[in-house]
């Protein structure tokens, strides 16, 4: 069971979009996942399915599914882009996304096709007072 009394975490390097995905920049790169306050509304995740490199998404396109014992949601594109990478762990090793999302439960890496859409993505503040409300 997930223990809602623990404060979660929305590191202030990254970039957060109101469907839970986040976007961490490395150069021309972005590393996207779900945050902390998706993993936890989910509960255990159980099974995560994920685009294969070289896919061309658009922003705000559906990139993959993630189910846990409570549902199954689907994940969208924070920005556009070609998939370099994709956390290949995650297959057998799903509960990543609920101890580390931020860091071991990454689930792709894109090539930006356009980061100025990263102009409407929300601080790790303003998410916050997004997933109070």
């Amino acid at each position: 069971m997930g223990d809602t009394s623990k404060t979660l975490a929305y590191p202030a390097d990254l970039k957060y979009v109101k469907t839970h995905e986040y976007v961490r920049i490395n150069g021309g790169e972005a590393e996207i996942g779900i945050t902390a306050f998706a993993a936890d509304q989910l509960g255990d995740v159980t099974y995560v399915e994920l685009p294969k490199p070289g896919a061309k998404l658009k922003n705000e396109e559906k990139f993959g599914v993630i189910e846990s014992v409570k549902s199954v949601s689907d994940l969208f594109m924070p920005v556009a882009g070609e998939v370099v990478a994709v956390n290949s762990r995650l297959a057998s090793e799903p509960e990543l996304v609920n101890l580390d999302c931020y860091k071991e439960g990454w689930m792709i890496k894109v090539k930006l096709s356009n980061p100025s859409e990263l102009d409407l993505a929300m601080s790790a503040e303003d998410y916050k007072k997004f997933v109070v409300e």
